[in-house]
């Protein structure tokens, strides 16, 4: 049973900000793992990459499945492309359930 943590303090501009560049990341590694991806996403948790912003948990499992040697480096990608917003609050919480 996978853990549910929430996270419920999200802005909307830090949502759309930190989905773009999950996606944006995603996308330049690969088309076909970034639709496996969301097809997991979707099988396993009914949700998208845009609900993983308050279930951080769901792309957590599904990223170290399809990219069991590089989710470090996915991550450290993300922070990096959100620059300083990276230093929110919100996206804050949201690495530190990711970095689990």
């Amino acid at each position: 049973m996978p853990n549910t943590t929430t996270l419920s303090s999200f802005t909307e501009q830090h949502k759309m900000a930190l989905v773009s560049c999950i996606e944006m990341v995603l996308m330049m590694r690969g088309n076909a793992n970034y639709h496996l991806i969301v097809a997991r996403l979707n099988s396993l948790y009914n949700c998208s990459i845009l609900d993983c912003c308050d279930h951080p948990d769901y792309l957590l499992t599904v990223l170290k499945e399809v990219y069991p040697e590089e989710y470090d480096s996915i991550l450290d990608e993300i922070r990096s492309h959100l620059d300083e917003l990276a230093n929110e609050k919100d996206v804050t919480e949201f690495f530190r359930v990711m970095e689990n």
